[in-house]
């Protein structure tokens, strides 16, 4: 995530205190205790920070919402965010990370959205990141009307203008044509799994992208809704939608060949503390954002022409072995391993050293085909195209 984001994104963060305060005292409001006696009750200004009290109470929605979704997925298409408690825990811990991760994405576009629309928004934190990413006609829409509800008070504070609609996949899409549509950890929740109907719902989505514009759709980098958005993929491909990012490969996804595969994204970046505080009290890790994401163009429009050369998108960690360095990578040939001995290790290919999960390079110079992958050697260069985040240049 860039500077000027994670400064954005702290400017969020007490505007999202404040109104889950705010919400919290509306729904614990008892009778009003008179002043007390010999003059006039003055209060505290509230902190900036969380009480430890406050900690504990979101730490403890937090932990119900990641167990919900994460393990038996028993509030995965639930109606969870009419849960006060749910929900302000979702507006303190979950809507700073889902917003990290859609500017991320929002910062592959080939161009800058201004017409946006945000579907499943929830209380609208890619509405928000797309607001701050410079769309100036955003409408945010879910079925939650609490949810929608502290996405209108986040525009009134923050002086954003933000429409809201009552959305649920039942119902009609909302009306006009937008540059980006967004779909945040929606797609997974739906039609109990039915992968045919999910890839229906995005195919009538895109019916509502403009030309040039784009559809993005993030899902948990879980094994299980990752290899779910890739079957989604591979039934719009064949359809002959084309996918802008992060795919370099054209056919049937190379990663749902084996059961134990899968692709997802992770993005460094700078946590806010309040975040940290809280993945801390609820026992979780998100010093990276990891994710799962299709940027798919609407029909009729082509595969982007990849950059000349040997590219690829490194698609794993650092797979380190004794006296080598391996990756995955993934490209217009399809997804091969990479390797090179620590020996051939020079100024030329120094660099595959110190690949990170997402970037996208081009391979020169001599490299030895070893089975379904590549050894790399002193005679193999390696360039950086692109970093995890940025948008592949065009050819």
């Amino acid at each position: 995530m860039s500077g000027d984001a994670a400064r954005d994104l702290e400017g969020w963060i007490p505007r999202l205190i404040t109104l889950w305060r705010e919400q919290r005292a509306a729904r614990t409001k008892g009778p009003r205790q008179p002043p007390p006696r010999g003059g006039r009750h003055f209060e505290e200004p509230p902190s900036p920070k969380l009480t430890p009290q406050e900690i504990k109470e979101v730490g403890a929605g937090i932990k119900r919402l990641s167990h919900g979704l994460t393990r038996e997925r028993e509030l995965a298409g639930a109606k969870y965010m009419d849960d006060p408690a749910l929900l302000g825990a979702y507006l303190l811990f979950y809507w700073p990370v889902s917003y990290a991760q859609s500017r991320s994405l929002l910062s592959e576009l080939p161009t800058r959205p201004r017409a946006l629309l945000d579907l499943g928004s929830g209380p609208g934190p890619l509405a928000f990141a797309g607001i701050d990413a410079g769309a100036s006609e955003t409408i945010a829409a879910d079925r939650s009307k609490p949810a929608l509800e502290l996405a209108r008070q986040l525009a009134i504070a923050s002086s954003e203008s933000l429409g809201t609609r009552e959305w649920s996949p039942e119902r009609p899409l909302p009306e006009g044509k937008f540059d980006v549509i967004t779909m945040g950890h929606v797609l997974n929740e739906l039609f109990n799994g039915d992968i045919q109907k999910r890839a229906d719902l995005v195919e009538k989505v895109l019916e509502r992208v403009k030309p040039g514009g784009s559809l993005v759709v993030m899902e948990p980098a879980l094994r299980d809704t990752s290899r779910a958005l890739l079957q989604v993929r591979d039934v719009l491909v064949a359809k002959g939608y084309a996918v802008r990012a992060p795919c370099l490969f054209r056919g049937a996804c190379p990663a749902l060949v084996k059961p134990s595969d899968w692709c997802h994204a992770e993005r460094q970046w700078r946590m806010p503390p309040l975040t940290e505080v809280l993945a801390r009290t609820a026992g979780l890790h998100k010093e990276s954002l990891k994710m799962s994401y299709l940027v798919l163009a609407p029909k009729g429009e082509a595969w982007a022409e990849p950059p000349p050369g040997r590219v690829l998108r490194i698609v794993s960690e650092a797979l380190e072995g004794k006296g080598r360095q391996r990756f995955m990578g993934c490209g217009p040939e399809g997804r091969i391993g990479l390797a090179m001995q620590d020996k051939h290790r020079n100024a030329g290919n120094e660099k595959f050293f110190h690949l990170n999960r997402g970037e996208v390079i081009r391979i020169g110079g001599e490299v030895e085909a070893k089975g379904d992958g590549a050894g790399l050697s002193d005679r193999s260069t390696v360039e950086i195209v692109a970093r995890a985040g940025q948008a592949v240049p065009k050819p």
